[in-house]
């Protein structure tokens, strides 16, 4: 078999991880790379006037967030904010799933190796989505931890991912290698020593200008594959080179261009005479009384940012307690109605028919609805089409 064999740089999307203490900047600086939008796990974009899906209240929930990003290419760049918030919905997914009080119930660490091959499945999905010409930016938070060098007798702190970080099983392990470019945003302190001998102090000063570490440190971790030098300045036009935004931008044209709805659009001229008959919003009065049922899951309205209804209200729309909120955002994305949710429960005989929904217990709502949620929609797909009438005349094909 002959050998494919090419040279020099190839341009693609890049995948970047920016941690930093809180506050430092690591969103504003997120929002610079090419058309971003955030998946906010932590609500830190309100004030930002940037594009945001709602926000994943469960980890099925930014799987699929993450999938359709995937599939559909709506932007340039991917924000996931934060990465180690992202991680704690993974812990209580597992958790829920093994219908554990804590990760540390069983013992041993094995609860962690749970969470880290959860957390593998989502920079597997990162990297496809790197692969569709999409950038893709994590940012985490930083932690000072103790690190012992093997070939050192002593221990020293340093700069860290705030993610799981254990000898056999590390998430921040795993997403420094996945990642092109690690930077660690931080403050420039400079520390003078006070004093001589026993009675000498430190002193900090500084702590205003903002700076990017983009090489590796015995304080901190950082790499990059551009060339950058140990520090520069906590600004996107540092790395504005580095980061393509053709080509996902010409995908997303692309596939704009090839939907031949857009073309029909020009037809739409003579509708522009209906504006001008004032009944057209006398027709429009009665849309008050719709809100008026909101009995269907579906018709709970969910903000378009993501913000402005919360996942409480919307719980306490459909009368339900808090810890429902998770459910019913994957119930509004799939299509699930409450009495959906009942036949499956009394299919599985969890409960009888006559239970309220409002009396289900979390456990059962977070551990049998929300962690089985694919084994939930498989089923009430079952239900409805044993549910749907055989039509007249059809052949009965028990008997066949």
């Amino acid at each position: 078999m002959a050998l494919n064999i090419t040279r020099g740089a190839v341009p693609k999307a890049q995948k970047v991880i920016v941690y930093g203490p809180e506050g430092v900047g690591k969103t504003s600086f997120a929002a610079k790379f090419p058309d971003p939008l955030f998946i906010d796990t932590e609500g830190s974009t309100e004030h930002y006037d940037v594009a945001r899906t709602e926000t994943p209240r469960s980890w099925p929930m930014l799987l699929d967030q993450v999938r359709e990003v995937k599939e559909t290419r709506p932007c340039a760049t991917l924000v996931i904010d934060t990465a180690d918030w992202a991680e704690q919905l993974a812990v209580r997914h597992v958790c829920d799933e093994k219908s554990w009080k804590s990760i540390e119930d069983p013992g041993y660490g094995k609860g962690y190796t749970f969470v880290v091959e959860e957390f593998g499945k989502l920079l597997n999905l990162l990297s496809d989505v790197a692969e569709a010409g999409v950038n893709v930016v994590l940012t985490a938070h930083a932690a000072v931890r103790k690190f012992d060098q093997p070939d050192e007798a002593a221990s020293y702190n340093r700069w860290a991912l705030a993610l799981i970080d254990a000898a056999k099983m590390s998430n921040a392990a795993k997403a420094k290698e996945w990642a092109d470019a690690v930077l660690f945003a931080n403050y420039e302190t400079i520390v003078e020593v006070v004093g001589e001998g026993k009675g000498a102090k430190g002193k900090a000063r500084g702590g205003q200008k903002r700076v990017l570490h983009a090489q590796h440190h015995a304080c901190w971790d950082a790499k990059n594959r551009w060339g950058l030098p140990p520090q520069v300045p906590l600004d996107f036009a540092q790395i504005a080179a580095f980061v393509p935004a053709a080509p996902a931008a010409s995908r997303i044209r692309a596939a704009s261009a090839s939907v031949p709805a857009r073309p029909a659009a020009p037809a739409a001229p003579p509708a522009k005479t209906a504006p001008a008959a004032p009944t057209a919003p006398a027709a429009a009065a009665p849309a008050p009384a719709a809100p008026a049922a909101p009995k269907p899951v579906q018709s709970i309205v969910f903000a378009d940012d993501g913000s402005v209804v919360s996942d409480t209200a919307k719980s306490k729309a459909a009368g339900l307690p808090d810890f429902w909120a998770p459910a019913l955002q994957l119930m509004e994305r799939d299509g699930v109605t409450l009495d959906d949710i009942v036949a499956n429960a009394v299919y599985r005989r969890h409960f009888t028919p006559d239970t309220p929904v409002e009396n289900y217990p979390e456990d059962y709502v977070l551990g049998g609805i929300v962690a089985q949620w694919d084994k939930c929609v498989a089923n009430i797909k079952a239900i409805r089409e044993e549910a749907e009438p055989v039509p007249f005349g059809a052949p009965d094909m028990t008997k066949i």
